[in-house]
């Protein structure tokens, strides 16, 4: 059984249609009010038909009490990384410290080119947002003495003043898939969130890339529970017939996402579809009842 040490958290995954904003605000407010714990949004600022990630996160902020929010994943080749370190400290002081910093390195390269960002090749993202999280982490480091100098290959940040500190340690969550990312997740975030439709060869595959970040987290002097093990699952369905994962009903869920705890280490689960009655029931039925499988099956209290 795999344990990276971490409590299970519980929350959503929404597309940030521009068409129905209000639906999209509703939807994390109902995720608030059913005691999940997290709330993430899509981030494609090329897209015209999705609201713009940043801005909803920051007003479903000042909409919701005690649920933390996220983008999943920022496009971080459209978001300077000082520029991001600040607005994400600001929020998350706003918010009473529930802002968590989802990165991804960009796809989509002619969108963002598009867009006025550099087009990058995948192994200049990598070492882009590499740099980045450095820079990030430098600008919120308020107790080093000085500025933030850093000239890399991609971000130059050059006598950049540290600060505002964030009201709580913001993890950085990485969408990572491919071998160098992989890499990168293990000796430099907090956090692994795939999508598992994206995961070629599916759950399955998961004990190799886990192997991956382990062996870079390690490498690069860390534990490998310093890195989360965050899972998207955008296909899903509350329905009586069972057909796949978290598509059948409620106790299939909760049997699914102990397995993918138990066996895999996951420790966060990012649920999509946009329903506010799967929202609810997540909230109020499954989630409990995963803590509670999961706790009996490790011997332990919820």
């Amino acid at each position: 059984m795999s344990d990276y040490g971490h409590d299970l958290l519980f929350g959503t995954f929404v597309t940030p249609s521009a068409r129905t904003p209000q639906r999209v605000v509703d939807l994390a407010v109902t995720a608030d009010r059913a005691g999940l714990d997290l709330v993430t949004f899509q981030d494609h600022p090329y897209q015209p038909a999705l609201l713009d990630a940043w801005t909803l996160i920051s007003y479903a902020a000042a909409r919701t009490e005690r649920i933390h929010l996220a983008g999943n994943v920022l496009s971080l080749p459209l978001r300077p990384p000082a520029t991001l370190a600040r607005a994400v400290a600001s929020l998350d002081r706003l918010a009473g410290g529930r802002i968590e910093l989802g990165l991804g390195a960009g796809a989509f390269w002619d969108g963002i080119a598009a867009m006025g960002g550099r087009r990058l090749g995948a192994g200049a993202g990598v070492d882009a947002l590499r740099e980045a999280i450095g820079i990030i982490r430098d600008v919120w480091d308020t107790e080093s003495p000085g500025g933030v100098h850093f000239r890399g290959d991609h971000y130059v940040a050059d006598g950049v003043k540290r600060g505002p500190a964030p009201a709580h340690d913001i993890p950085i969550w990485v969408g990572s898939y491919k071998p160098r990312m992989l890499a990168l997740t293990g000796a430099h975030a907090d956090g692994w969130l795939p999508t598992v439709e994206y995961i070629e060869g599916g759950p399955a595959a998961v004990p190799a890339l886990n192997d991956r970040i382990d062996e870079a987290a390690v490498s690069a002097g860390r534990s490998p529970g310093d890195v989360r093990r965050l899972l998207n699952i955008m296909n899903v369905s509350l329905q009586p017939a069972s057909r796949g994962l978290l598509d059948g009903p409620a106790d299939q869920w909760v049997e699914d996402l102990a397995g993918l705890t138990l066996e895999h280490g996951f420790s966060a689960y990012l649920i999509g579809g946009d329903d506010p009655a799967i929202t609810e029931r997540l909230g109020a039925e499954i989630a409990p009842a995963v803590r509670e499988l999961v706790a009996a099956e490790r011997g332990v209290d919820v």
